[in-house]
């Protein structure tokens, strides 16, 4: 009895030891714009990534068939301060100081950072930009709210200038940076926007963000956008996911 229990208590401590090598396997399981980590496997990495592969109100989307609907006007009230500028490894981030906030479904939300996709990730009317910015907000619940701002070619666009001269060009590196009013000085004067549920568009892909894509976009230098990519070594959009049964307004 003695040998086979000790051959039983083996064989849980392998199974157990090879679960160890498993997690520590998917923790080290890493996501990418390319090969292996590329958006189409992302599910397959991890099974916290479950919805990247099985989610239906995935983003980016093409913004298209809109319909008419009595939007509330938003005012974001992007007050404060930058602090830092990272690179990820994925993206560039600007994180910011507490107190900026956009008010949305009567909740508000707060300013969390901003960070860059080139090309875009979400189209509109099917047509892609060279450059979208994230704005993600969050409430006192976990709640996300997104607004992205689209950049088209054209002038040198002096406001993201500010922060394009502090990337960090190495990854996971991060610069303190102090802009103030970093975010809302890259805004257009007009506000208008589609507005659609969605999710994050990257892992874990979190559904249930709210998404708010500003119409009008901003001006950035074909200089800008080749800064950008030379940084990020590749193009770090995930590709356009179905809409499903969604709706988008405006």
């Amino acid at each position: 009895m003695r040998i086979i229990s000790t051959l039983i208590s083996a064989t849980v401590a392998i199974a157990l030891f090879g679960s160890v090598l498993m997690a520590s396997e998917t923790q080290k399981a890493h996501w990418g714009y390319t090969g292996h980590g590329s958006p189409d496997k992302w599910a397959s990495l991890s099974p916290d990534n479950e919805m990247c592969g099985m989610g239906k109100n995935q983003s980016p989307i093409n913004v298209a068939s809109s319909l008419d609907a009595d939007l509330e006007i938003i005012s974001p009230v992007y007050t404060r301060s930058s602090t830092d500028i990272l690179n990820n490894g994925h993206t560039i981030q600007v994180n910011m100081e507490p107190g900026s906030s956009l008010s949305i479904d009567g909740m508000a939300f707060d300013l969390k950072q901003f960070h860059f996709h080139a090309p875009s990730e979400n189209h509109i009317e099917g047509k892609s930009f060279p450059l979208e910015a994230h704005f993600v907000h969050l409430d006192r619940d976990g709640n996300i709210a997104v607004l992205a701002l689209m950049f088209e070619d054209g002038e040198k666009n002096e406001q993201l200038e500010k922060i394009w001269n502090h990337m960090p060009k190495i990854a996971n590196e991060k610069l303190s940076i102090k802009l103030k009013d970093a975010a809302g000085s890259l805004l257009p004067k007009n506000k208008d926007y589609y507005r659609f549920n969605g999710s994050l568009t990257t892992p874990p892909c979190t559904e249930g963000v709210r998404w708010i894509v500003l119409k009008t976009p901003v001006t950035i230098s074909k200089d800008q956008v080749a800064k950008f990519l030379t940084i990020m070594e590749h193009p770090n959009n995930r590709p356009i996911q179905t809409i499903n049964s969604r709706v988008i307004v405006e």
